[in-house]
């Protein structure tokens, strides 16, 4: 097929620049101080005039926020916090008529221990729902079935005496492993897709999706080799061999594939994460009849940006099959400007960071207020309410700092409630404030605003090749390539210029930070058309 015809016949998503809402933190219209799907409706507005192709929300459903949304009592329901499912309705229909898809969180691998289904599942050894959740008895002296650890630090298996058994939890203890090995729970989280799709929305991304099978033989971990890091929490000294990423994982994705093709065009992003994510990722992608994309941490954990660092990641999805998403920053991810430069350096890296995201082939999500360029908030301890963060202070950066309330305009409470905030909000932060970058041409978010119609506008960065990715020092480049257009992207991912060994052929359509055909300063990035 032509690269003309092929462009033609794209589906929305493809190439699409998705908006990451996190709700507790982007717009309260109660005074509780916690953000509402209200406010997200009243915010849409903003988001549109982005220029993003759609939001994905994280969790609202009901829950007791252990986890804030990802430990789920009630996958049907809106949590009281943040509305009723007549707001959610009203949202849907807000965002399409402003041209947005919708894409919500599902959370597939674990549920809340307020869950009904939990309730059941440890009342007996037998009945319906016994086997809904990973129960295993203990060892002859007491101790859990096998080695695996916790994400948020020790046994990832806890003692019930309803059932004197063990029951698995990959991350808090509040949050039961769902046995998703049985297709009575499968069908169920199914049943669930539906219930969505009915109300309207365009997709889902898949938390943790391939933490939702296990080694049924519960077999121990391997120890992982000593990188010479810091490892904060048991959980980093095993290789995850067992508890997650069985290979029945798949058969059940053709089954979510299945059911979304009944609805049309619904896009299906996972969450990888893990030793083998990239591999993982391509086989949860090969082919029609399984999910459309997925990501991985290799860019969104990266201790540094490097050239080497993307040049080898991107190359992976070259050789490879399937089509990524990329993201920088989220939720549980400290911002990037905090992680990947010097502090007096957040200004300038933030225009290169965002031209990098917005050129990689693939979809890109930019997480809410990435766009402004904000910083990762430091949370005192007695405000801290990341149960991950608390349970491994101070060696864990806390997801808080990332998850601080978006400042709309720059003031003490920046717009965002007329209540105490549920995290604060920074003088730092509040400096970038929306209404202040209104007003300002050459502000981060006129940058984004920028950068996001070119990517729309050209077919050879929104779906375009991406050939002769190099890493040459402190040099990044690559080539998008669509319909007989050509953009060859430079990043000098440094602070310091650099003068190319030759002036770049072709006209520029994008300089950041100065950059000129034969000249990159610190933090510099052009895209030349030819």
């Amino acid at each position: 097929m032509s690269e003309k015809r092929d462009s033609a016949a794209a589906p929305w998503w493809r190439g699409a620049a998705i908006y990451q809402i996190y709700p507790r933190s982007f717009q309260d219209t109660n005074g509780d101080g916690i953000g509402d799907l209200a406010g997200i409706t009243e915010r849409l507005p903003y988001v549109a005039a982005l220029g993003v192709d759609a939001i994905w929300i994280s969790p609202f459903y009901t829950s007791p926020m252990r986890d804030f949304g990802y430990d789920v009592s009630d996958y049907c329901d809106i949590d009281p916090i943040f509305g009723r499912l007549a707001d959610f309705d009203a949202l849907v229909a807000k965002a399409h008529g402003l041209g947005l898809k919708v894409l919500v969180d599902q959370v597939y691998a674990h549920t809340s221990d307020l869950h009904p289904w939990f309730a059941s599942s440890r009342a007996a050894r037998e009945g319906p729902r016994a086997d809904w959740y990973v129960w295993a008895d203990p060892k002859a002296d007491g101790t859990p079935p096998n080695n695996w650890q916790s994400v948020f630090g020790g046994p990832a298996w806890t003692w019930d005496a309803r059932r004197r058994q063990y029951y698995m939890h990959t991350f808090l203890k509040e949050q039961p492993q769902l046995n998703v090995h049985e297709p009575a729970v499968q069908d169920a989280l199914l049943g669930v897709a539906r219930f969505w799709l009915e109300r309207g929305v365009d997709g889902f991304r898949l938390d943790a999706l391939n933490h939702s099978m296990h080694d049924p033989k519960l077999r121990n971990n391997p120890p992982a080799p000593d990188t010479g890091r810091i490892r904060t929490r048991p959980f980093d000294f095993q290789i995850k061999r067992y508890s997650q990423s069985h290979p029945g994982v798949i058969a059940f994705i053709e089954r979510i594939r299945t059911v979304c093709n009944e609805y049309g065009a619904i896009h299906t992003v996972a969450e990888v994460g893990g030793d083998k994510a990239i591999a993982e990722m391509q086989a949860y992608t090969k082919g029609d009849h399984r999910l459309n994309s997925a990501y991985g941490f290799d860019l969104l954990y990266a201790p540094e940006l490097t050239p080497e660092v993307v040049a080898e990641t991107l190359e992976r999805w070259i050789k490879g099959k399937g089509w990524p998403s990329w993201a920088f920053e989220n939720h549980d991810a400290p911002r990037a400007v905090s992680r990947w430069c010097a502090p007096e350096d957040m200004a300038r890296f933030a225009r290169v960071k965002m031209a990098l995201l917005v050129a990689l082939r693939g979809n890109i999500i930019l997480y809410q207020g990435e766009e402004l360029g904000l910083e990762q908030d430091q949370i005192p301890f007695e405000l801290l309410q990341d149960p991950e963060a608390i349970a491994n202070w101070p060696l864990t950066l806390s997801r808080d700092g990332a998850r601080t309330p978006m400042p709309w305009r720059g003031e003490p409470l920046g717009g965002f409630t007329t209540g105490t905030p549920w995290l604060p909000l920074s003088t730092a932060n509040l400096g970038r404030a929306v209404n202040g970058q209104e007003r300002d041409e050459t502000s981060p978010l006129a940058l984004t605003r920028q950068l996001l119609a070119l990517r729309k506008a050209s077919p050879a960065l929104r779906l375009g090749t991406l050939a002769d990715c190099r890493a040459e020092g402190v040099l990044l480049s690559f080539e998008r390539a669509a319909q007989g257009t050509r953009i060859r992207c430079l990043f000098n991912l440094s602070p310091h210029p650099m003068r190319l060994p030759a002036a770049v052929a072709g006209t520029p359509v994008v300089s950041i930070n100065g950059a000129v055909p034969d000249q990159l300063p610190g933090y510099g990035a052009l895209y030349v058309a030819g």
